[in-house]
């Protein structure tokens, strides 16, 4: 931002010093009397000097003391200090006016008119010389000063404020890519979660399926694999196809099929047709995982229902299960909690969750925003 900063004062001093140049041209064509002249410009270029080194001292030693280092009191004397001795040199350098008086006016003796006895007083007082009057003593600070120190203070807060613009704007940049960095740090650690988590409960159904079924095992395996490759090349990104994810999930329950009799009804309901869109990956199995961990039962019938739907840009989930578990020790678990924490981070209140813990049923509704 220093660089692009430099680059404005740069054409705006260039600028300046380039319109009596161009007056000067417009002034010639227009008018065929008046010619070019460098020692006009030069004039101009003169004042214009004095303003751009007081420009330069400001913006370089004065206004830092401010902006960066926040002393108040020792800018702001400073730049007092520097009006004061610009207002001196102001008034040094201006114009005196002629003092002396003007010389009497050589009259030649008007001849007497024979036919009067004295001369005509008009005419006397014509010829007596008017008493001299001295001009009024100049002001300490004139019209053209006044001027001068109204056009320091305007450049002086111009250039104060554009420095401050530049600071506010590289301040908050330098914010928002630390709340970034800070958030894929912790969407890091949140995936790290997960995917133990994830694996410590499908190894503890590979081995439950060791003893009942030897081949269903092996299978499972093999579907594992699937799911380890996808955790692995997916699972880092901050957004994956919404085909992979939803491919994923239908591993996963294919893979919690297995273990299970036909006492637990699993309806898996997928949209056949998916659009061009990214998710965050990892993000539904969660709530899949907590419904086959607190939702399947080996006394009674019990349920799970996963439905998806794609509407109007955004993502319809949906997954209710039966209550076989009545422990409230593991009641969402870590997994449904780094949920949130992702969904915050990711979506702050652009999503809706909604969790609803009846008596025999436990269901979640989310619905979120497709990234293209």
């Amino acid at each position: 931002m220093k660089r692009q900063e430099n680059i404005t004062y740069l054409v705006v001093w260039g600028l300046l010093f380039a319109s009596p140049l161009l007056s000067l041209y417009i002034r010639t064509i227009s008018d065929s009397g008046v010619t070019f002249d460098w020692t006009e410009i030069f004039i101009v270029w003169r004042k214009f000097a004095v303003y751009l080194v007081l420009f330069l001292v400001h913006n370089f030693l004065i206004a830092p003391l401010l902006v960066q280092r926040h002393r108040r009191m020792a800018y702001f004397s400073i730049v007092a200090v520097v009006i004061a001795t610009f207002t001196v040199y102001q008034c040094s350098r201006r114009p005196t006016l002629p003092n002396d008086p003007p010389k009497a006016i050589n009259r030649q003796p008007m001849p007497i008119d024979e036919d009067f006895d004295r001369p005509n007083p008009i005419d006397e007082d014509f010829d007596r010389p008017k008493p001299h009057r001295a001009p009024p003593p100049p002001l300490i600070v004139g019209e053209h000063d006044l001027l001068g120190i109204v056009v320091l203070i305007l450049m002086f807060g111009a250039n104060l404020g554009i420095k401050i613009g530049f600071r506010s704007y590289d301040d908050r940049r330098r914010l928002e890519q630390l709340e970034r960095e800070n958030l894929e740090q912790q969407l890091e650690y949140l995936r790290y979660q997960i995917s133990p988590h994830f694996f410590m409960n499908t190894l503890n159904n590979i081995h439950a399926l060791v003893e009942i079924d030897p081949a269903k095992a092996q299978e499972t395996i093999l579907e594992l694999s699937k799911m380890m490759r996808f955790i692995l090349y997916e699972g880092n990104k901050q957004g994956v196809p919404l085909s992979k994810e939803m491919e994923f999930i239908r591993t996963y329950v294919k893979l919690m099929q297995l273990r299970y009799t036909d006492k637990v009804r699993i309806t898996l309901n997928l949209p056949q047709a998916m659009p061009e869109a990214q998710i965050p990956p990892l993000l539904l199995i969660t709530f899949i995982e907590n419904a086959f961990k607190h939702g399947v039962s080996y006394r009674h019938e019990s349920f799970i229902e996963v439905q998806v739907q794609v509407e109007a840009g955004s993502l319809c989930f949906l997954c209710r299960n039966s209550k076989a578990n009545a422990s409230k020790d593991e009641k969402g678990g870590v997994g449904l909690a780094n949920v949130r924490k992702r969904l915050d981070l990711l979506y702050q209140h652009g999503y809706a969750l909604h969790i609803s813990d009846n008596a025999d049923v436990y269901s979640v509704e989310l619905k979120l925003p497709l990234k293209p």
